[in-house]
């Protein structure tokens, strides 16, 4: 189990080392250098815009490779979707700006994060299921969550490199070639990632399957559309906060409030640091005390520490951005640390790629590719941009609608029997 941990957990940080690093590019630069015609507020929009396309794709890539997992294991989706999201990201640091190829600029970035997208949208689904089909019940929702803590470790990967660019470079060297460089070093990881996961072996619950679905998405559409679409309500507003958080908030610190990229990145990250570090200890809550409940109690968190955490972050100082950042994303942790054993035990195994995968990556679209673009026009104005805690309060409402139509779905231990004396 450490060593299938240790492999999905490397996989899913280099894979969302990828997804991030566009991200932080979008917050950053891609606006000036892809659309230049634009106003500031426009072309933020419009990169903003190629981000949320990756989330858009991403529910393709679970179906096109829930299909594969379903049908021929979970061990080739890992190999193949690292391999698709790695070979994008690098040809998006390839791609010329608007200046020298004109329009077919923000094209090739558009088709390339959507390439990115499904990609991604496999991975999820393999590392996870993988992980915690391998898992003894009891530690399941532990062993689990160590893919989990893959997107944090790609995230400060994606933004380390940033900041330590921003420190070294200066802002024309930066926009000019500097923000290419983490994309380029994506080719290494990936190559880095693809020869870990070369040895590990197939799920046992997908080799204990007698018939495998012929079409998988059709018998999920058939048989637990409802479930399908309650989970991807119920996950949407972890994507809404932790894009809020990691996304939107660093364009608007640099671009609103005047603080510098530098700052915006350290404070950030250091939130990411200690959600990614408390996430195995959330889901062993999770094994003692159910799936479930914890989703319940971390949606409720995000719902009521929207309002404070917008309000931390437009006072522009960085420890009270830290705060709010910080206590955002405890309580998303305390849902999402759960989520890799949660999904998996909804459906069952002939379908359990496809379902899960489709729920999660639905989730996406819903809280990740609308967030940073809605919160963007929502802050437009002047004052602090009560809109944007409104939004995303709104979004934790829904989930946590969502999640009390959910069932429980943790393994009972099964007590030993006392015989009765007469």
């Amino acid at each position: 189990m450490p060593r299938l941990a240790a492999a999905s957990l490397a996989g899913t940080a280099i894979e969302f080392y990828d997804f991030f690093i566009y991200g932080t590019a979008a917050a950053l630069v891609l606006g000036p250098l892809f659309f230049p015609t634009f106003s500031p507020l426009a072309g933020t929009l419009a990169a903003f815009a190629t981000f949320g396309v990756g989330f858009v794709a991403r529910p393709l890539g679970s179906v096109l490779f829930g299909h594969l997992g379903d049908r021929r294991g979970r061990r080739p989706v890992l190999v193949i979707s690292l391999l698709l999201t790695g070979l994008a990201t690098v040809a998006v640091g390839c791609v010329p700006t608007y200046e020298t190829i004109g329009v077919a600029a923000p094209v090739l970035l558009l088709v390339l994060r959507f390439v990115q997208g499904v990609g991604l949208g496999g991975e999820w689904g393999g590392a996870v299921l993988l992980t915690a089909e391998h898992a003894p019940p009891e530690r399941r929702a532990l062993w689990a969550s160590f893919p989990q803590v893959g997107p944090a470790i790609g995230f400060l990967l994606a933004n380390g490199v940033t900041l330590a660019l921003s420190a070294t470079l200066t802002e024309a060297q930066f926009a000019s070639w500097g923000w290419r460089i983490p994309f380029w070093g994506a080719g290494v990881l990936a190559v880095a990632g693809i020869a870990l996961r070369a040895s590990l072996t197939e799920s046992p619950d997908f080799l204990q399957v007698r018939e495998h679905a012929r079409v998988p998405l059709v018998e999920v559409a058939r048989g637990h559309w409802r479930l399908v679409l309650l989970t991807a309500g119920a996950l949407a507003v972890g994507y809404a906060v932790f894009y809020a958080v990691t996304t939107w908030s660093l364009s608007y610190g640099v671009e609103q409030l005047g603080v510098s990229r530098t700052v915006m990145l350290a404070c950030i990250m250091a939130a990411v640091v200690v959600k990614g570090a408390l996430t195995p200890v959330a889901a062993v809550l999770g094994d003692r005390y159910g799936r479930r409940p914890m989703c319940l109690v971390g949606c409720t968190a995000i719902a009521l520490w929207m309002f404070p955490m917008v309000a931390l972050l437009a006072t522009g100082e960085p420890l009270l951005m830290f705060l709010g950042f910080l206590v955002a994303l405890l309580a998303f942790v305390t849902m999402f640390s759960v989520i890799a054993a949660y999904l998996p035990e909804l459906y069952e195994p002939r379908v359990r790629c496809t379902g899960a995968a489709v729920g999660y990556n639905l989730a996406g679209v819903l809280g990740g590719a609308l967030t940073p673009m809605v919160a963007t026009a929502a802050a437009s104005g002047e004052g602090t941009p009560w809109g944007v805690a409104a939004y995303l309060t709104a979004v934790a409402v829904l989930s946590l609608g969502c999640f009390a139509l959910l069932p429980e779905t943790r393994p009972v231990r099964e007590e030993a029997v006392v015989p009765a004396t007469g």
